[in-house]
């Protein structure tokens, strides 16, 4: 398959697939067209000496200072060195990969005044395999992710360096083994490319896809523990949630019914309490808005992937550019600090059933710490800990990024997004979720080894994927291999995967 790129359309799924799994992209010939004609009208302002942000002026503090005609061609190259200014370790390829994606959906639209070929090359290096190398850090999310963005844009001169094929190459040893062609950077090019939230955008997409995945697994094993703990499945009626009229909170009770079906829990073979602790019967209405705030963020996103982020912006029809900010990453900050939070959220409502089915006066008569030999042997009371631990990291890292500006450039750049530091916490918080689940899981799946009654289709194939991994504890033995290899199994969804093939798909 083949995604063309038409500047409307880009979803999540899309840049994940290009991301992750190499998909080839076009340029749809419309666009091309519309490039084409954006770029006639700029040389045209060009020539005729129009003062143009970041065309023949500095930028930021400098936008005062107007560049003569030789000033303006070596203009971009010392944009790109001078923004070229982050610091660490290389962003994953992935990352790096779905901000090409989204910059060329900018550019298809035909309102960025680059040359063709610039786009074309993104195009190129992203169906050949080159990408760029680029530090995690030193976005602030307005004027766009511009030192991130910079490395890529460097790839265009022939320098910065690149990953092709497993190495670390120089930038034009990358490009000239790939068989592509240094474009170089005329006047607007650089800035074309770098003056956009694309990084935050394009990761805050990576971790909705992953997030959605993560609290799909968050249902399945929630669905264990309720089985383990012999739940009343009452709260999990649909029709309770439809008539208060949360989406996500449907979504959430229908899930995991459906994994429940089949066992004796369902049916009603067995006894339960009238009502349970909020931790159990709460469990739709906080998985549920997890859900309704990724939905927010997700459409966020996407409004971003299909949208103009730049400065300025032309309008050939009118023959228009308009300076402004369409680069501030605050539509994108701002919900995904929410989807942050979601995640920990969530993540504390698994630790408190997994605490639940640790403490045998919450357990509905299952073992202490789940041991056959208390005393002598602790089960899984460490395991706990080490989850509490990964929740206090989450609650640290779920501290908003989006009210944390801090002015730059003179103050000419007086507000910014800070949104770069919400998609790297993201991500953070995610890590962790993985590990706190992993251990609910695997304590799910110990607890249903001492229960005798039927489980649900959904809850038994869980299990089996979970046995395969983790054996069940029958002595204490170190746990870290265990939590490890439980985390791992989250993080590559083979428990959802065989789930869904079960019992149908949880959205």
């Amino acid at each position: 398959m083949t995604l063309i790129i038409k500047g409307s359309g880009l979803t999540v799924e899309d840049v994940v697939k290009v991301a992750r799994h190499g998909e080839k992209v076009e340029l749809d010939p419309q666009a091309i067209r519309r490039i084409e004609k954006c770029r006639a009208m700029l040389e045209k302002k060009i020539d005729a000496h129009e003062i143009m942000y970041g065309v023949n002026t500095g930028i930021g503090e400098f936008s005062e200072i107007v560049l003569n005609d030789d000033q303006v061609k070596e203009f971009q190259k010392y944009l790109i060195y001078n923004h070229a200014a982050g610091i660490g370790e290389a962003m994953p390829e992935d990352h790096v990969r779905a901000a090409m994606v989204g910059r060329i959906n900018v550019h298809a639209h035909g309102n960025s005044g680059i040359r063709p070929v610039i786009t074309k090359t993104l195009v190129e290096m992203l169906n050949k395999g080159v990408t760029p190398y680029v530090c995690k850090k030193g976005s602030v999310g307005a004027s766009g992710d511009l030192a991130p963005m910079s490395q890529i844009a460097l790839l265009m001169l022939g320098e910065g360096k690149a990953f092709y094929k497993g190495e670390l190459l120089e930038g034009k040893e990358a490009m000239d083994r790939a068989g592509i062609e240094i474009p170089g950077l005329h006047a607007r090019d650089g800035l074309g490319v770098i003056n956009g939230s694309n990084v935050l955008t394009a990761m805050s997409a990576l971790f909705l896809y992953d997030a959605n995945n993560w609290l799909k697994q968050a249902e399945i094993a929630a669905a264990m523990s309720l089985e383990a703990l012999k739940a009343n499945m009452g709260p999990y009626n649909a029709r309770l949630h439809e008539v208060r009229g949360f989406k996500g909170a449907v979504r959430s009770a229908v899930a995991i019914s459906k994994l429940i079906e089949g066992g004796d829990l369902k049916s009603g073979k067995i006894k339960h309490k009238v009502q349970d602790a909020y931790s159990m019967r709460s469990t739709p209405q906080v998985i549920g808005t997890a859900h309704d705030a990724l939905a927010y963020a997700r459409e966020q996103v996407e409004i971003e992937l299909n949208g103009v982020g730049d400065n300025p912006v032309f309008f050939p029809d009118e023959n228009m550019q308009l300076s402004g900010a369409n680069f501030q990453g605050s539509p994108v900050a701002l919900p995904m600090d929410m989807a942050g939070v979601a995640i920990t959220m969530v993540s504390v409502l698994s630790e408190r059933r997994m605490n639940r089915l640790n403490n045998p006066a919450l357990s509905a008569g299952l073992p202490a710490f789940l041991s056959k030999g208390a005393g002598m042997f602790s089960g899984l009371m460490l395991s706990q800990y080490t989850a509490d631990m990964q929740i206090v990291e989450q609650r640290i890292l779920s501290a908003p990024a989006s009210i944390q500006s801090i002015p730059a450039a003179a103050d000419q750049e007086d507000f910014v997004s800070m949104g770069m530091n919400t998609a790297i916490k993201n991500f953070q918080i995610l890590d962790n979720a993985y590990g706190i689940l992993g251990i609910e899981f695997m304590a799910a799946a110990q607890a249903l080894d001492f229960r005798d009654y039927r489980f649900g289709k959904g809850v038994e194939k869980a299990h089996e994927v979970i046995r395969r991994y983790v054996e069940f504890l029958d002595v204490d033995r170190p746990l870290h291999k265990d939590h490890n290899a439980m985390k791992e199994l989250i993080e590559s969804c083979e428990i959802l995967n065989e789930v869904e093939a079960e019992v149908g798909s949880l959205e």
